[in-house]
């Protein structure tokens, strides 16, 4: 029986990433990644791609800070292959200086009120455009002023009043990351392992991990990396984790009518809406009830972004309002209605989107992952309860953007050394702080 000093559940970003900081970061070669499918074939395929420093708690802020460093490094050791881009997030309202979202950004940037500016005229802003990362500015930029708006977002409806302009934010390819870090744990002895945990028993090793088509492994310890399955792999340990998966879509196609211009950030309607239907359409989402939330007031946080290089045609679309929980064992619970739904929905910020309803190109993709979550959206990074055992996992929505920082700091926990100091409420020890529970209760949850 083969032996490995750590066994990395799961192949997707989070789990390559904490393989990748093990051997680089920590002296730890003898690693083994095991999951059934292609690394970054699961979750990670789906991924949105997107990365933003601003979270309504600095903790957040100051781990994605961390993973875009991180990300940072990545990109410049190989050559560029992670095709960072900074674009930034725009985030837009029809609300006249909305105090409220202004508060959220002081408080996810504490300590650092230099960074928001809020701008009522043009003077000092730098437009988005095609740039290197090292060349965009930080912070975020408050733009107030609808003239201003109107020039720099002119794909944008005439009555945006406020767009919160993230600056260290933008875009990468999540795939080549998870390759370059593959190739290093491959170089650094490390290995892949294509096969299925069906059981973890403690009779050796002090792990041995039963799998589906070659035997069973011992691992000194073990990493659960599992994404929408952390929760299996902790059943084996006898463990439950405070964690449910809601399975979100999106869809992405050929923009042939040049809706979207290519230098247009990664953009967020925030406003709620009700969607236009005609009136015989909504009569008839109105007479189902799996469809009637249709034609019923729906939360904001429709997004918009091209997708591909500069010089390509294609956008993506996403909009993740689904709340309900979802089996991941059981076939996807992909709606046939979400692509127009999807349309409808961000025409209403960019108008000239409407070309597509009804009318979506042929090759449109349309396809959804899981967002493992806790109920207060913060991850699940360090010791179970299981001696030897470690947990990094429930990124929901935003695994691309901080699967380093989760690496680096799961690796941390397992190799013994001193973790960041933003990190220490990610461990299951969280969930006995009733105050903090209280406090991340009042705030977004963050899925934009």
């Amino acid at each position: 029986m083969e032996r490995v000093d750590v066994a990395v559940i799961g192949a997707g970003s989070v789990g390559i990433a904490v393989a990748y900081y093990l051997v680089r970061e920590n002296g730890v070669r003898d690693v083994a990644l095991i999951d059934s499918r292609d690394p970054m074939s699961l979750t990670s395929a789906q991924s949105g791609e997107n990365y933003r420093n601003w979270w309504p708690h600095p903790v957040m802020t100051a781990f994605t800070d961390h993973s875009i460093s991180l990300m940072e490094d990545l990109d410049s050791a190989s050559g560029g292959r992670l095709h960072m881009r900074r674009g930034g997030y725009a985030l837009a309202t029809r609300r006249e200086r909305p105090e409220d979202l202004i508060a959220d950004l002081y408080r996810g940037y504490a300590g650092s009120q230099g960074k928001i500016r809020i701008r009522e005229s043009a003077s000092g802003y730098h437009a988005p455009r095609s740039r290197p990362w090292q060349e965009a500015p930080d912070g975020v930029d408050v733009l107030l002023d609808r003239e201003l708006i109107g020039r720099t977002f002119p794909a944008y409806a005439p009555d945006v009043a406020t767009v919160i302009h993230i600056r260290r934010a933008g875009s990468i390819d999540a795939q080549q990351m998870g390759s370059f870090m593959l190739e290093a744990i491959r170089e650094a002895g490390g290995r892949v392992v294509r096969d299925a945990v069906t059981e973890i028993s403690r009779d050796a090793a002090p792990f041995t991990l039963h799998l589906a088509r070659s035997g069973a492994l011992r691992a000194g310890r073990i990493v659960n990396a599992a994404g929408p399955f952390i929760g299996d792999i902790a059943a084996m340990l006898g463990e439950s984790l405070p964690v449910k998966c809601v399975f979100q879509q999106k869809i992405a196609f050929a923009d042939i009518e040049r809706a979207v211009p290519r230098d247009m950030p990664f953009t967020i309607d925030l406003d709620g809406q009700t969607l236009a239907w005609s009136e015989e359409d909504r009569a008839v989402l109105a007479s189902d009830a799996s469809t009637r939330h249709l034609v019923q007031p729906m939360k904001g946080g429709i997004h918009c972004r091209p997708d591909g290089p500069v010089d390509g045609n294609w956008i993506k679309l996403g909009w993740a309002y689904n709340e309900a929980a979802s089996d991941p064992h059981r076939e996807d619970p992909i709606d046939t209605q979400f692509p127009d739904t999807v349309v409808r929905a961000a025409s209403r910020l960019n108008p000239s989107l409407a070309a597509y309803i009804g009318r979506l190109p042929r090759g449109t993709r349309h396809y959804g992952g899981y967002y493992t979550m806790t109920e207060e959206n913060w991850p699940l990074i360090g010791a179970m309860k299981t001696p030897g055992a470690f947990v990094a996992g429930a990124l929901s929505g935003y695994g691309s953007m901080a699967a380093c920082a989760t690496g680096a700091i799961a690796a941390a926990w397992i190799a013994g050394r001193e973790i960041p100091a933003y990190a220490r409420d990610f461990g299951l020890e969280r969930q006995g702080n009733a105050s903090l529970l209280a406090e991340l209760a009042t705030l977004s949850k963050g899925t934009l």
